[in-house]
C-alpha cells in the first residue's frame, strides 16, 4: 500500500481518533501551523504552493463566479449550475494558459 499525504486547513486542528484512522490506512494529515503555535514548523514549499493555489481556485468560484448563491429548487438543478460554474472557469483557465499565454488565474481580463 502506497503512503500518501492530505493537505489540510490552517483552521483544521485533527483529533486523536482521526490521525489513528489515517496512520491505519498510510495516509498523513500534513496542517500548515499558525504562526503562533508551540513548535511551529513552516510547510514544505511544495505543500504551500499547492495551498495557495487550491485557495485562489476558490477564492475565484466564491467570488467572481458567485458559486454560493444558488436558488435551486431541486437537486438536478443545483447539480446543473455548480457544473456550469466550474465549467465556465475551466474553459476560461485554458484559454489564458493555452490560447492566449497569459496567467492562469486572469479570469477578471476580458478575452480579445
Amino acid at each position: 500500500m502506497k503512503n500518501f499525504t492530505l493537505i489540510a486547513d490552517k483552521g483544521y486542528l485533527p483529533t486523536k481518533w482521526l490521525l489513528d484512522l489515517f496512520n491505519s490506512c498510510n495516509i498523513t494529515l500534513d496542517t500548515s501551523m499558525r504562526n503562533n503555535q508551540k513548535q511551529y514548523k513552516k510547510q514544505a514549499y511544495v505543500f504551500r504552493k499547492s495551498r495557495k493555489r487550491i485557495e485562489t481556485l476558490f477564492s475565484q468560484l466564491c467570488d467572481q463566479f458567485m458559486i454560493r448563491r444558488n436558488y435551486v429548487k431541486s437537486f438536478d438543478g443545483f447539480k446543473t449550475r455548480i457544473l456550469s460554474k466550474i465549467a465556465a472557469l475551466t474553459v476560461i483557465q485554458y484559454l489564458n494558459y493555452f490560447v492566449l499565454k497569459r496567467n492562469l488565474n486572469n479570469i477578471k481580463i476580458n478575452l480579445p
